[in-house]
């Protein structure tokens, strides 16, 4: 752990690489099982058909086109020194391997280049895709790392959100991704209609047990002409106040095992299409605002998580309780 109050990820990837380190997004033209009938329709209810990569450069331009243009805008604006490729938009393991393969070599090169991260769903991981990748870590010298969209532990919910995926999915995907050699990063939304406070430390839990390496949390955005979209127009659903989502984050953080990574506290929406995100505040603030609540309590991550190596045992023999 740092001074932080919880592990930051610019931080890590500082010390790790020792050099200002930024993701270079990288849009492909894809799609997702959830829209085009393999595990459903219509995607999740709080997706519109740009999916993840509003942020992203058309995908129309070859993905060298698209990393020369992001690497200088980084270089020039941020002094951004090494870089690490994110594909971020839609499902990229569902592509056919055959292309998928032609879009990683493409972005396995460069000297200043340290990794590649790739954002998936938990049911389109699988070994011949993974094989491939941990091939191409070594060959390059690359931490590559796989994005898993969960949003929540919460069967239940996922159910209710149209995922097309369940918890079980999530788990065999990481575990498979561990036996390659990669690491994952989990991306949550704490404050999913239904879900509440247990379900805000089951995900810190399960996340720990499983020796997640990276997190993302971000609070609901809710985005014009998506399913969510029409429930928050005819107030089908109550959305927390920032409050609220303030104690959530900072008890998640406090259930998560110390060694985790922290990649994001907060996100934003696509401008311009949003009805709701982050109460009218930018995400920096929301951020801010859980750091603060930190230390308003002096507490930090791992705070709380005592539940693993046999909780009951040590509670009984009155040994350590530490993760």
């Amino acid at each position: 752990m740092s001074e932080e109050r919880y592990r930051v990820y610019s931080r890590y990837l500082q010390h790790k690489f020792g050099g200002k380190v930024y993701k270079l997004p990288v849009n492909l033209p894809g799609t997702c099982p959830n829209r085009d009938g393999t595990s459903g329709t219509g995607g999740c209810i709080f997706c519109d058909e740009q999916g993840a990569g509003f942020e992203c450069l058309p995908d129309s331009l070859t993905v060298q086109e698209q990393l020369a243009a992001n690497r200088e805008y980084f270089r020039r604006r941020y002094k951004a020194q090494k870089f690490i490729v994110y594909f971020q938009a839609f499902t990229n393991t569902y592509l056919p391997f055959d292309r998928f393969r032609e879009y990683i070599r493409a972005a396995a090169g460069g000297g200043d280049t340290v990794g590649i991260a790739i954002s998936t769903r938990p049911d389109c991981v699988s070994d011949r895709y993974l094989d491939f990748l941990a091939v191409t870590a070594r060959e390059h010298q690359l931490d590559i790392n796989i994005e898993l969209g969960l949003q929540t532990v919460n069967y239940h919910t996922l159910l209710q959100v149209n995922r097309g995926h369940t918890l079980a999915e999530f788990i065999d995907a990481v575990l498979r991704i561990k036996r390659y050699g990669l690491s994952t990063c989990v991306h949550l939304i704490l404050n999913l209609p239904g879900d509440g406070m247990k379900d805000v430390i089951e995900n810190a839990k399960i996340l720990s047990a499983l020796q997640v390496e990276y997190v993302k949390l971000h609070s609901l955005y809710v985005v014009k002409d998506t399913v969510l979209g029409e429930m928050y127009r005819r107030g089908g659903f109550v959305i927390i106040p920032l409050e609220e989502y303030v104690e959530r984050a900072v008890t998640f953080l406090e259930y998560l095992h110390p060694d985790v990574v922290v990649q994001r506290l907060a996100g934003r929406g696509p401008y311009g299409k949003v009805l709701f995100a982050n109460w009218g505040v930018s995400w920096w603030q929301v951020k801010q605002r859980i750091e603060a609540r930190l230390a308003a309590l002096d507490t930090c991550q791992g705070r709380r998580c005592d539940y693993l190596n046999g909780k009951a045992l040590r509670k009984r023999f009155h040994e350590d309780t530490v993760c």
